[in-house]
């Protein structure tokens, strides 16, 4: 994206697209050769009757002097009725727009100055509902006359056609510009960012690669798109890093797509990891660009047990494993206006396992791209001489900064001088009118943006016509491979690329931007919050898997591709994120315990929704000395449960409520959560009593027992003495016999 182009683009084209009649909406303008410009307005009053015209004349609006050309004409209806046959009649001004603010004064208020005439006129043919005809108009020499070299404002008007859902026909005026060329134009170059965001804010996933590297696919449309010209790459290093991570799992269709990229001859250099902008960085004070701080969780080992053809070399490191978060001081706020310090960005971590295992790659590995240009920077163009200062302090060999010319003052070339500070100078109306053909799906269409992109590379090369012309795309992810090609191929000077702008001498310039501290104060809030998930990652056995993630999303939420609501977006998805992240391990309510017993073990719960173990350690502080408990007990934590950590107590003498208070922390001692209080109804007295009543019991049962043993003995004795007794009774009397 160059500076505020993106938003111009868009202003310019909701206007034409809602200008015309309340009834239809028609695009015109002049082609030749299946090529020239277009116009749609709108119908705002007519539910479904949407009418387009699309006229083009000479080759993407351009004709040579004295030469024949022929309009091409398309009306398309996307009405769900029929169009009825009408005219359109196509008038040229004479008088010549002399400079970029007359081109968009004309497209954007069909406002010009001299008067027009009719160069031509053409009958048209009923289009069927949600249909389209193309009728040709051949203009002959004589017609255009001894128009000299220039660009003109052109006028279409299509008049008499209807739809069964109108009452009367009526007419719409649209405007386009026809070129009369002169020499050759200067050597121009194009800059096309190759750029891919995942849903995730973090890398692409093997689904989203599949996708993006289809046939049909953005990245496909990317590497296709500029095959065969001299289009400088600018190269997101997200993109192979995300499919170097899956090693052998990687899809094969994004395996060859980055066989490829590197193998196409297009000079190219990197942009930051994610995009992520420069200008929002220097804005806000960081003394260094931005960095994930590793890829290594990305890694899986079991997908590097072969090696693949993308997978690459690990560098050889000697450094200590990756830092986590600094951990600031207790109560220390970053003072107003400076920039929090982020967490350390260690490049350089070793991310190769032990030797009895596979060897992973290592972060310059998994970023690499083959044959860059090193030193350049693509951020947004609202920058100050102060951020061209920092930039040079970023690259070690110094910076050139790619800007847009709306950032510059007066015209310059492609190359200029800033206070000393080498820049590349994009053309900002050239730029914006061949992203938007870039990014139109529609043939017809798209001509409009080439004939109005040909309209400002021939007035930069009027006011300048020996200096260079480069031109830099916008950051879109959902071209086609056909729109990005003619595009490219419209403008493209083969045989001049990035070595050939940067070896043409710097034009002294001065910056006329007024930068926005908007992004960058933002950022610092970011990175506050990163440096308070760094503390709370120490739960973690390995923190990267939280900060790795983390410091990716927040590089994408700077992105340089990134409109205004965009960016709003990104932040608040950040905030939201970092949010959820620090509530994920806490403490849940819990109703009042009962402790009958003097010593227990009482179970607290605690919740994590991290998709990783964590280790906590549960401290509990009671607010009576009449219960004991342990001040510490540590735990860890399964991904995805509620765990209830048993906590010892002991009861003293007496009874009543005790209030525990429980609170979180990591085995560093950083506090986790908010602390919660649980009430416990203590009558460990009871146990006591218990204990009595039972033993009462047994000595009562023992002496029941004990009685009726005493009892049943009585009874068998007499028993025995009476049989006894009977027995002598019965030998007296057989002895008396």
């Amino acid at each position: 994206m160059t500076a505020t182009t993106p938003e111009n683009g868009l202003r310019t084209r909701l206007y034409r697209l809602a200008r015309g009649s309340v009834i239809s909406a028609i695009v015109l303008g002049l082609a030749g050769a299946g090529a020239g410009s277009a116009f749609a307005a709108t119908d705002a009053e007519s539910e479904g009757s949407s009418i387009d015209l699309l006229v083009s004349a000479g080759v993407r609006g351009t004709v040579a002097p004295g030469a024949a050309t022929t309009a091409s004409i398309t009306v398309q209806n996307d009405s769900r009725t029929e169009l009825s046959s009408g005219r359109v009649t196509v008038e040229l001004n004479r008088t010549p727009l002399t400079d970029e603010a007359a081109v968009s004064t004309w497209l954007d208020e069909a406002d010009a100055t001299g008067g027009f005439e009719q160069l031509g006129s053409e009958t048209t043919a009923p289009v069927d509902a949600e249909g389209s005809v193309t009728s040709s108009l051949f203009l002959p020499p004589e017609v255009l006359g001894d128009l000299a070299p220039g660009v003109y404002p052109l006028r279409a008007t299509l008049s008499g056609a209807q739809t069964d859902a109108q009452d009367d026909a009526r007419s719409v005026t649209s405007t386009t510009v026809l070129v009369v060329t002169a020499a050759a134009n200067p050597p121009i170059a194009v800059m096309v960012p190759i750029t891919a965001t995942p849903d995730n804010g973090a890398l692409l996933t093997a689904d989203e690669l599949t996708a993006l590297t289809a046939p049909d696919g953005a990245l496909t449309a990317a590497v296709e798109g500029v095959r065969g010209t001299s289009a400088i790459l600018a190269i997101d290093p997200a993109i192979p890093a995300a499919i170097r991570v899956l090693g052998s799992s990687a899809p094969q269709s994004a395996r060859e797509w980055l066989r490829l990229l590197d193998a196409l001859p297009n000079e190219r250099f990197a942009l930051q990891f994610a995009d992520a902008d420069a200008t929002t960085q220097a804005q806000a004070g960081l003394p260094t660009l931005l960095q994930p701080t590793t890829l290594a969780p990305f890694l899986n080992p079991s997908n590097f047990t072969e090696p693949t053809d993308e997978t690459p070399t690990p560098t050889p490191t000697a450094t200590a494993e990756p830092t986590p978060a600094s951990v600031p001081t207790e109560g220390a706020v970053p003072s107003e206006g400076t920039a929090p310090t982020p967490a350390p960005t260690p490049s350089d971590e070793p991310t190769s396992p032990p030797t009895d295992g596979p060897v992973l790659p290592d972060d310059a590995g998994l970023t690499a791209i083959e044959g860059t240009t090193p030193g350049i920077l693509w951020p947004r163009s609202d920058v100050s001489a102060a951020d061209l200062d920092v930039f040079s302090t970023y690259m070690s060999d110094g910076a050139v900064t790619v800007l847009s010319s709306s950032a510059i003052e007066g015209a310059v070339g492609a190359h200029a001088g800033v206070d000393g500070r080498s820049v590349l100078v994009t053309s900002a109306a050239a730029s914006d009118a061949l992203s938007q053909a870039a990014g139109e799906d529609d043939t017809a269409a798209r001509q409009q943006w080439l004939a109005e992109a040909s309209a400002h590379i021939s007035l930069t090369g009027q006011s300048n016509p020996t200096a260079p012309l480069l031109i830099g795309l916008d950051r879109d992810e959902t071209r086609t491979a056909e729109a990005l090609r003619e595009a490219v191929a419209s403008v493209d000077s083969l045989g001049f690329g990035l070595a050939e702008v940067l070896a043409v001498p710097e034009t002294p310039a001065t910056l006329s931007t007024d930068p926005d501290q908007a992004r960058a104060t933002a950022l610092q809030r970011m990175l506050e919050s990163e440096i308070v998930l760094g503390d709370f990652s120490t739960i973690l056995d390995d923190s990267q898997l939280l900060l790795s993630p983390k410091r990716i999303q927040i590089m994408r939420a700077t992105a340089v591709g990134l409109t205004e609501k965009g960016f709003d977006d990104a932040v608040s998805d950040v905030n939201i994120a970092t949010t959820e992240t620090l509530n994920a391990v806490d403490i849940p309510p819990a109703s009042t315990i009962q402790l009958l017993s003097a010593n227990a073990d009482l179970p607290f719960s605690v919740r994590n929704d991290l998709p990783w173990p964590v280790n906590i350690q549960l401290s509990v502080k009671p607010s009576d000395p009449r219960l004991d408990v342990q001040s510490v007990t540590p735990w860890t934590i399964q991904p995805g449960t509620t765990t209830r950590v048993k906590v010892p107590v002991s009861a003293r003498v007496g009874s009543g409520e005790v209030t525990l208070t429980l609170s979180l922390s990591s085995p560093t001692g950083v506090p986790i959560s908010q602390p919660e209080s649980v009430r416990v109804s203590v009558r460990a007295e009871w146990e006591a009593i218990g204990l009595g009543v039972f033993g009462g019991l047994i000595v009562l049962l023992l002496g029941l027992g004990i009685i009726r043993t005493v009892r049943r003995r009585r009874r068998e004795a007499i028993a025995e003495n009476e049989q006894e007794t009977t027995s002598e009774s019965d030998a007296v009397e057989e002895m008396n016999e």
